[in-house]
């Protein structure tokens, strides 16, 4: 055996260094020139995403609520499955996961296969309940469940939050790296620019928009993704010449020249082929990976409103479970579309890639800390020839794209229905809709002001920044649901406390995390045992545990929520057709149906007067408040209709639908259990 992996590691050796010597120069020269026919490449794509996106603002009524926000509820299950998978898939995981890959193996990929069994949950458990409550927004959920407004206020601000500090200022860095690293365009002209064209179609189109050119960013996604996976496995001779190029153990092909030879600093580790790891010493311990994770990928598939809105858009509950089983099945793909390149780019390019001297580092990538983040797009920018590297641009753009139009779109939604509607409760559907576009072009303005501090908050692997942060603050929100849908005895009391204990943990960690920072490698631990012992997926368990025990005792000791509150709002009820007695009632906004299925809430002084003045309103407007109505689709003659019907749809299933899904859902979880031994 020992005699047949020499010939093997020689003949690998060999194949290497024919390739290394065959390359043409600008494979390997640090500087490579953008061709114009990238740019022409480039500049069709944002043409084809345009046109499409200012197509679909004519698909859904967007001048009310329902077609703003919920896409007027029409979608059918492939474009919800594509929305899912690109607004899950932004620029920081291309740049992040391959990132983190690159320095470590695949262990990482557990982020992207546990979400497979994760949206199955989200389909068959999580959607049914929110779908038979009738909501628009995850705090509206916690509202009806619970009642007052404290939960709904503390998982709004806290949304917002997370949004800001991973999902919004992460993407901006991913596309940041992209951008320095391939076009060498002026940061702040670049991002103006993106951001400026999904405004268009953001701001105009609302979720109906977001989704048809998300559906279209995917297929672009996919197939320049998977393009150059296959260029650059070839690169380095297949799959047996990746294994031995990344190992650095039989050919010193990763490890980079300059480093500490007394540390392992720059080897990878021997098990980067694995998914489990070892519990205590490894970066991501199996324990972690197995049931912290899985809290995590719970709160950000399931009760995440980013997640969850794309699945209240589609048509029919078979719609919504459809598009979770198509998302499923493309979640296998970042193993191949991400991980892999990501270590190939660290085989390919170890001294700029696997860099760990700070000196170094900051000459390859303008970042002491490492240079994992810059794998991918310097793979592309080295591997991809002229023409596809402009389309493999064009898709790392289409990531950040797909990303923040939908993040936008979601953060526009809570802020609208949750915390404007609540200081004004008398809002007409019109100022509901103005509200929302422009805290969406708002929010744009704070993205690109956001960019310096980024800059200088970059670490050395994104993904886990990212995961970090997340675990520090989701915990408590994933026991709030899970104990709201599935247990009836969890009280506001109950709920609240648990959320507030669990915050103050969280955020004692967080402070000391960025207080302490972390040691460079090589560099003598010097943080708390509480910081470098506990894995922050750890935490994520315990903070987890901490929050439900809080929520069980406090319920346990305060009066129980009457059942006539809570009628198709828990998983045991979601089938109920009693009518419900909301706790919380919500704000009354003219002209907007109430969500939960108890009638219209329309002033009649109000409606009675639109009605009576009939298209004269229309006339008395300014010119340019019609021609702003005119834009976003916001049509006078709607706003003095009759109240439009409720937005709740049925969860029953037609009997074949139902089997043709069950048989996928099982199809796909018997998938994800292969990946998940045949790496383990």
């Amino acid at each position: 055996m020992m005699i047949v992996m020499d010939r093997t590691t020689s003949m690998m050796a060999t194949i290497w260094s024919k390739f290394n010597s065959t390359q043409p120069a600008s494979l390997l020269d640090e500087k490579v020139e953008i061709h114009w026919a990238d740019i022409v490449v480039i500049g069709t794509y944002f043409a084809i995403i345009l046109g499409v996106g200012l197509w679909s603002t004519r698909q859904a009524s967007r001048g009310s609520a329902k077609g703003y926000f919920l896409a007027g509820r029409e979608m059918s299950w492939w474009p919800v499955g594509a929305s899912l998978f690109a607004s899950n898939i932004g620029s920081g995981h291309f740049v992040g996961l391959a990132g983190t890959a690159s320095a470590s193996g695949i262990a990482v990929v557990a982020y992207e296969w546990s979400a497979i069994f994760i949206f199955v949950m989200l389909g068959w458990i999580f959607v049914p309940v929110y779908i038979s409550a009738g909501v628009f927004t995850m705090p509206e959920y916690l509202r009806k469940r619970f009642g007052g407004q404290r939960i709904t206020v503390y998982l709004s601000v806290v949304s917002l939050l997370l949004y800001v500090f991973t999902k919004i200022s992460a993407d901006m860095f991913a596309g940041a790296v992209f951008i320095q690293q391939s076009l060498k365009w002026d940061l702040y002209l670049a991002v103006v620019l993106l951001l400026a064209i999904t405004a268009v179609y953001t701001v105009l189109g609302g979720l109906s928009a977001v989704i048809w050119t998300d559906t279209l960013q995917t297929v672009i996604m996919v197939a320049g993704a998977f393009v150059l996976t296959g260029l650059s496995k070839y690169s380095t001779g297949g799959m047996p010449g990746f294994e031995i190029s990344y190992s650095g153990h039989a050919v010193s092909l990763s490890v980079p020249a300059v480093r500490n030879n007394n540390t392992t600093c720059g080897i990878p580790p021997a098990d980067f082929l694995h998914i489990f790891r070892d519990p205590l010493k490894s970066d991501l311990p199996w324990p972690g990976i197995t049931f912290g994770l899985a809290i995590l990928a719970t709160w950000y598939c399931c009760t995440d409103q980013v997640m969850v809105q794309r699945c209240l858009a589609a048509k029919t509950i078979e719609h919504s479970k459809g598009g979770c089983i198509l998302v499923g099945y493309l979640k296998i793909l970042p193993f191949f579309l991400m991980i892999l390149p990501g270590m190939i780019s660290r085989a390919l390019y170890p001294d700029e890639v696997g860099c760990v001297d700070p000196d170094k580092c900051l000459r390859y990538c303008q970042n002491a800390a490492g240079c994992s983040n810059v794998a991918y797009p310097k793979l592309v920018v080295r591997i991809m020839p002229t023409g596809l590297r402009g389309l493999m641009l064009a898709v790392m753009l289409a990531a950040l794209m797909s990303s923040l139009t939908s993040i936008f779109n979601s953060f526009s939604t809570i802020f609208t229905m949750d915390i404007w509607r609540k200081f004004r409760t008398q809002s007409t559907e019109r100022e509901l809709m103005i509200v929302g576009r422009i805290f969406t072009v708002l929010l744009i303005v704070v993205s690109i002001v956001w960019i310096p501090i980024v800059q200088a908050a970059q670490g050395g692997q994104l993904f886990n920044y990212i995961q970090a942060v997340t675990g520090y603050l989701s915990p408590p929100i994933c026991a709030c649901f899970i104990l709201g849908i599935f247990w009836k005895r969890t009280t506001e009391p109950g709920a609240f406390w648990g959320l507030m204990s669990g915050l103050v943990v969280g955020l004692i960690r967080l402070v000391m995390d960025f207080a302490y920072g972390s040691p460079g490698c090589g560099e003598p631990e010097f943080r708390p045992a509480v910081l470098w012992r506990v894995h922050f997926l750890y935490f994520a368990m315990i903070l987890f545990a901490v929050s439900a025990i809080v929520m069980v005792v406090v319920s346990l000791f305060t009066p129980p929520i009457d059942d006539k509150h809570l009628v198709r709002l828990t998983w045991a009820t979601r089938h109920d057709f009693e009518e419900r007695h909301d706790l919380g009632k919500p704000p009354e906004t003219v002209g907007m149906m109430d969500l939960g299925g108890e009638g219209e809430i329309v002033d009649p002084e109000v409606n009675d007067l639109k009605v009576k003045a009939g298209t004269s309103t229309v006339e008395a407007l300014p010119l340019c408040e019609r021609c702003f109505d005119w834009l976003c689709g916001i049509s006078q003659k709607d706003q003095s209709a009759l109240p439009e019907p409720d937005i709740s749809i049925s969860i029953d299933e037609k009997p074949r639908s139902r089997l043709i899904l069950n048989i996928n859902a099982v199809i796909i979880m018997c998938v994800g259990v292969f990946l998940w031994a045949f790496y383990a």
